[in-house]
């Protein structure tokens, strides 16, 4: 979730991108840097110091060449390279004479940069983002105007997009693309600027224009041009925007949480990205452990902890379906106490949105000392969990504030199941054709996802009528278990309230005696071979006087005639169904807490990272 900020035809462009870049911080980031346009070439300036990046940018700024009129600037929340100072945008050419920022992920980088090299490009970095300026670099060195040398870059690449660019040869020109990733341009009667998010631009102007997917800009000053990129010129998208600055950060939101929720399609889409080679097999970014150590492993251990363990839980059933490898799942906390058998044939994963969760890296420390392989899964590029692993495996939601896990559950269950895929495709356990299959299911996933956020309308009156109930009790089967138990924790975290998860099996040896009128069951009933027996187990229920609300595929009338309310998702496959079945529990968890006045962005006693035991 980089930020992207620019302008020509300000009489103060460093003070300009600065101020913009500061309106851009909630978003996180780890670098910031800008490029502004001189006559001898691009002054550019890159600090990388967490997010205090646009504060020494600041100081640095003030030796920026006085009088610049046009420039971009960028923070960055890093997926390919660590945060650093050469990874840091904007990117320049090989001449020095132009610059790039770029919000996205460039999926075949890797193939382009191979072909930049052989014709005698230096990479200084080691983004994706650097290969887009230098095929901008080829396009123009062959006399093609800066506009459709973007165009002709941006036919090259795979991947999601907004970029800005500007060269020393067109002093007051920016050009802008986007696919995929948004970018707002503002206009005033002598300044065009534009930015990858509304508040970067409140304040300065209200003509506001929204760039879409595969149209190119280009700003110059109080003057904007917009076409496809086939060439047709068009007249762009208006923008009516009533927001302050605060409630812009929340895109118009009411807080942060329900904002992250709705972007958990755009967060699953990009962590599926970049994850195939040419060939069709799939490709784990950082890994770091050869293929033949993951084909010597003989079983499996994650370790996590609250929501980041429930996704760690819906993992264990997809490793061992698909890869056929005998998996333990435990709470970091536990793990390094309980004596683990551990040895070099065993791949310890600790998953943690933060990467910093000090039970799961302490959790892993001891996993080493074992012997053990260690992957990291995390938010967070340069992590100290991504640091010490033998790999890494990075979830692309980018920064989440909201304290209580939506969008970086979603995407460490899909980065999860790619290493499932990944570990089944080196033991051969599944074909080609199977992988493929289940793959094309995940790139469903995100589309899924939006239908199920589409209703929740349906969610909320479901909340208004068990607003009111304080005991609550999710019961699942199978990978349905896991959801239950994250939404069981969705609720005590936001609403305060009772609330226990179930295997919906164990309700028999204890827990049905606390079933009584008044008491909420929500069970999850979406389509797995344990269907029916789920059913039974909520009929348990039922006849003893519950309120039974349950998670069910659409159409599904016979789970409708045993519920007093049913969440409805689209149908996805079994072990891929987590993602979809989670989206209503958390609509219904954050409804009831608005319904009791709590602070759905802070609930209380919680933190957002863990770094104590």
């Amino acid at each position: 979730m980089c930020g992207i900020i620019g302008a020509t035809g300000t009489a103060a462009a460093p003070s300009f991108l600065i101020e913009g870049l500061h309106r851009l911080e909630y978003r996180g980031y780890d670098s910031a840097g800008l490029a502004l346009v001189e006559a001898q070439g691009i002054w550019r300036a890159r600090a990388a110091e967490g997010t205090h990046s646009v504060e020494d940018l600041e100081v640095l700024a003030r030796t920026a060449p006085q009088g610049a009129r046009c420039g971009i600037g960028h923070t960055r929340w890093a997926t390919h390279g660590r945060p650093s100072v050469e990874n840091a945008h904007p990117h320049l050419d090989c001449t020095g004479r132009l610059a790039l920022v770029h919000n996205g992920i460039i999926e075949n980088h890797a193939e382009l940069a191979i072909g930049l090299l052989d014709r005698g490009h230096v990479l200084a970095s080691e983004t994706d983002t650097e290969c887009l300026a230098h095929l901008v670099e080829e396009a123009v060195a062959e006399g093609t105007r800066l506009s459709r040398a973007v165009v002709r870059a941006l036919s090259m690449v795979r991947g999601s997009f907004a970029i800005a660019v500007v060269h020393a040869d067109q002093p007051g020109t920016i050009v802008a693309a986007r696919r995929a990733t948004p970018l707002v341009v503002g206009l005033t009667d002598d300044v065009s600027m534009l930015a990858s998010d509304i508040p970067a631009l409140l304040g300065t102007t209200r003509r506001l224009v929204a760039l879409e997917d595969d149209q190119v800009a280009v700003l110059t000053p109080g003057s904007l041009e917009v076409a496809t990129f086939d060439g047709d010129e068009i007249d762009p998208t208006a923008l009516t925007v009533e927001w302050d600055l605060e409630a812009a950060q929340k895109g118009g939101y009411d807080d942060f949480m329900s904002k992250e929720m709705h972007e958990q399609p755009h967060a699953v889409a990009e962590t599926l990205l970049d994850r195939r080679s040419p060939d069709g097999t799939l490709r784990l970014d950082d890994l770091r452990i050869d293929d033949d150590q993951l084909r010597s492993i003989d079983r499996v251990c994650i370790v996590a902890c609250g929501s980041s363990y429930h996704a760690a839980m819906v993992a264990k059933y997809a490793i061992e379906h698909w890869a056929r490898l005998p998996t333990e799942v435990d709470i970091a906390s536990e793990f390094r106490y309980r004596d683990p058998v551990l040895d070099q044939r065993t791949l310890t994963v600790g998953v943690s949105q933060s990467g910093e969760t000090l039970d799961t890296l302490q959790a892993l420390r001891e996993a080493r000392r074992w012997g053990s392989r260690v992957l990291a899964v995390s938010n967070v590029v340069d992590s100290s969990m991504a640091r010490e692993a033998d790999g890494v495996l990075y979830t692309r939601a980018g920064p989440e504030i909201g304290v209580a896990s939506t969008k970086c559950h979603l995407a460490q269950i899909v980065v999860l199941e790619l290493l499932a895929l990944t570990l089944a495709q080196l033991r051969g356990t599944r074909t080609p054709a199977q992988i493929d299959a289940v793959v094309r299911g995940l790139h469903e996933l995100p589309d899924h996802v939006a239908e199920a956020l589409a209703r929740e309308k349906e969610v909320r009156d479901v909340a208004d009528t068990l607003v009111g109930a304080r005991d609550f009790f999710f019961l699942g089967r199978g990978v349905g278990f896991p959801v239950a138990l994250e939404g069981a924790l969705k609720l005590k975290e936001l609403s305060y309230l009772r609330a226990e998860g179930y295997p919906a099996g164990e309700l028999k040896h204890g827990p049905i005696a606390l079933i009584e009128p008044g008491t909420v069951v929500v069970g999850v009933a979406t389509r797995s071979p344990l269907y029916e027996k789920m059913l039974a187990n909520v009929a348990e229920v039922a006849s003893r006087g519950a309120t039974v609300v349950l998670v069910a595929d659409d159409g599904d009338d016979q789970a409708a005639g045993v519920a007093d309310h049913v969440l409805w998702v689209p149908a996805t496959e079994a072990i891929l169904s987590p993602v979809v079945g989670v989206v209503p529990l958390q609509i219904l968890a954050y409804q009831l807490a608005r319904r009791l006045g709590n602070d759905v962005d802070r609930p209380r006693n919680l933190a957002k990272t863990v770094t104590v035991e």
